[in-house]
């Protein structure tokens, strides 16, 4: 799939219906802010901007990216890109209504975004009229649909962006005629179903999830785009939207990271940043939302969640690509972080609105380098790293939080581990969605989802769900150093129906060597199983004490440290025979899974450490010590 974020070619995986959409509640530091006045609906229009475009440009912007894209870098390269793209799109049929999986119309809604900014850009950067003609064409199929599948609200929003786009940027282009066909298709199709929403309090508007921020910024495009033709809707809309929005922002509290993931986090802070710098285009303001609690630190999180190779910590419903999002560019003018800005241009695709936001003075600017390891609290993520500038560091992610998160997975005590450049343990992401019931009753018998299917601990496996539900658990210690870095997560609550005590603590010692070390007292004699999953090949030696991992070349051992006695067993990466066998899931041929089996476990310490592997490369074992005096 593509992991292209907005400007705009986003994953097919994100934002889907989900019947875990619940408001997240906090296991660490819960987000506080007061809530922010909403303006009054016949006043939140006072300021705006008349004419067109106003929506993320405004005319002189657009004249002074035609001026840099004739003579500078990266502009002349990304719009190369852009006239590529373009030219596949001029020789493709308009988009249709298709809705394959029976729910969602969302890769449509996202096919007619991405041509719409495509072409429009390009329209004003080159003045080919194929370009404009072509646009309309994708427009005018749109909003004839029958409907923006409201049902599933995102195509709606989506949709609704799309066509905010055409009508604004494109407004001197079209007759009255061709502007009264996509004013109306707006209003009906999504405008006046959106103020119904909020009317009712219902939904989306209630969320603290990216659905409230894709659903209010899409909708939002639209009713700033006809502000002036549309006042009293417009007003109504928005003045709902700048209170419900601030459900979900306040969730990037304290520290700026997202409990859905990274590749959430993109597709929620896209739409969240695209309402406010329209806001702030169109109306001047955007009412001290950018204020709230932890958003100006949002840009730091796909930083830190990156291990060296460009993958991402994929926690939750997500895969591993590398994240591009434009809004990084975004968020460093908003916030003067030229280390958004730098970290953005290093893996930037070239997206519309990666041309619209860059800054290269901040691009270029000087920036100290962010600190080796963060703990963010609230989401309950820690990520630890060798270093910033070798692709060949140790990198480790470490994962407690909240299994009632939107999008979550019973992961609890999971990580991912990269060394030498490449990615030894693994999450393997999001399974399919319309998988029965995934977002329903079914959702904890699936592989991928279930603890087993993490890098964590079950207990008792015959028990279901193997962690649950409900826990949550939070980061108790963390510490950082130049030579050593450790976080440590209470895991009881995951496993309270047969323990009455568990903690993981990770460690990254020395910046070449990692420790895992779990302490589990239970209330009764209990198996446990401890799971590592790897793409890499897995050699167990006679002993079975230790192991090598053989991927792309590089090696990496992982010892048991204690019990003694414990020994590791090489798996498929599928459920245990007493697990659930779900007839229809995907397959994960591609890893297998390194794994501990112990029983009859009473008061256990389990410790594994992972090193470099080879000649002359090994690392004395670390002293053991308990938790509680990390």
């Amino acid at each position: 799939m593509t992991r292209y974020l907005l400007g705009l070619r986003p994953v097919l995986w994100l934002g889907v219906a989900c019947a875990l959409c619940q408001a997240q509640a906090a296991p660490g530091a819960q987000p506080q802010a007061v809530p922010l006045p909403a303006p009054a609906p016949d006043a939140v229009l006072n300021s705006l901007v008349k004419g067109h475009p106003r929506l993320l440009v405004s005319k002189a912007d657009l004249a002074r990216l035609k001026d840099r894209v004739a003579s500078e870098e990266p502009f002349q390269r990304w719009h190369a890109g852009l006239r590529e793209r373009a030219a596949r799109v001029l020789r493709e049929a308009p988009s249709t209504y298709e809705i394959p999986d029976g729910l969602r119309l969302l890769a449509t809604s996202r096919r007619v975004l991405q041509r719409v900014y495509t072409l429009a850009l390009l329209h004003h950067l080159d003045g080919d009229p194929r370009y404009r003609e072509r646009a309309w064409r994708e427009l005018e199929a749109a909003a004839g649909f029958k409907d923006w599948n409201p049902r599933h609200f995102l195509d709606t929003a989506e949709m609704t962006h799309a066509l905010a786009i055409g009508y604004d940027w494109l407004h001197g282009e079209w007759t009255e005629a061709q502007r009264g066909l996509l004013r109306a298709a707006m209003v009906e199709k999504g405008l006046k179903l959106a103020v119904r929403i909020h009317q009712d309090n219902r939904g989306w508007s209630r969320s603290r999830h990216n659905w409230n921020q894709v659903c209010n910024g899409g909708i939002a495009m639209g009713a700033l785009a006809l502000a002036d033709v549309e006042p009293e809707l417009a007003g109504r809309f928005l003045s709902a939207a700048v209170g419900s929005i601030q459900r979900a922002m306040v969730e990037y509290g304290p520290d700026g990271a997202w409990a859905e993931g990274p590749g959430y986090w993109s597709y929620a802070t896209t739409y969240n940043v695209v309402f406010l710098a329209a806001l702030q285009t169109a109306l001047g303001t955007d009412f001290g939302l950018c204020t709230l609690p932890g958003f100006s630190e949002a840009g730091t999180f796909p930083i830190h969640a990156s291990g060296p190779s460009g993958l991402s910590f994929n926690y939750a419903d997500a895969h591993a690509g590398t994240i591009r999002a434009p809004v990084m560019f975004w968020l460093a003018r908003q916030f003067q972080r030229p280390e958004f800005a730098q970290h953005q241009r290093g893996v930037a695709g070239g997206e519309p609105l990666d041309l619209a936001w860059y800054d290269a003075s901040l691009a270029t600017k000087p920036a100290p380098a962010p600190p080796l390891d963060k703990y963010y609290r609230h989401a309950e993520v820690a990520v630890m790293r060798g270093a910033w500038d070798d692709a060949n560091a140790w990198f480790v992610g470490f994962k407690a939080g909240d299994n009632k998160a939107n999008h979550s997975h019973l992961d609890l005590g999971s990580f991912v581990l990269e060394a030498h450049g490449v990615r030894w343990g693994v999450d393997l992401g999001a399974d399919n969605y319309n998988l029965p019931a995934y977002f329903g009753n079914r959702r904890w018998t699936y592989y991928r989802l279930r603890a087993e299917g993490h890098n964590t601990l079950v207990l008792n496996p015959d028990t279901a769900p193997d962690q649950d539900p409900a826990a949550a658990a939070p980061i108790i210690k963390f510490a950082s150093s130049p030579a050593r870095a450790a976080a440590v997560a209470d895991l009881t609550a995951a496993y309270v129906r047969h323990a009455q005590r568990v903690r993981r603590g990770i460690a990254l010692l020395d910046r070449r060597q990692v420790l895992v070390q779990d302490e589990v007292r239970a209330k009764q004699p209990a198996t446990l199983w401890w799971f590592f999953h790897t793409s890499a090949r897995i050699g167990i030696d006679a002993g079975g004490a230790t192991a090598t991992l053989t991927q792309n070349g590089s090696a990496v051992s992982a010892r048991i440290l204690a019990p003694a006695g414990a020994r590791f067993v090489a798996m498929n990466a599928e459920p245990l025979p007493e697990s659930p066998h779900p007839p229809r899931q995907g397959s994960n041929d591609r890893c297998r899974k390194l794994a501990i089996q112990l029983k009859d476990v009473t008061d256990l310490r389990l410790a594994v450490a992972f090193a470099p592997a080879g000649p002359g490369r090994g690392a004395a074992a670390p002293p053991l010590i308990p938790l509680d005096a990390w």
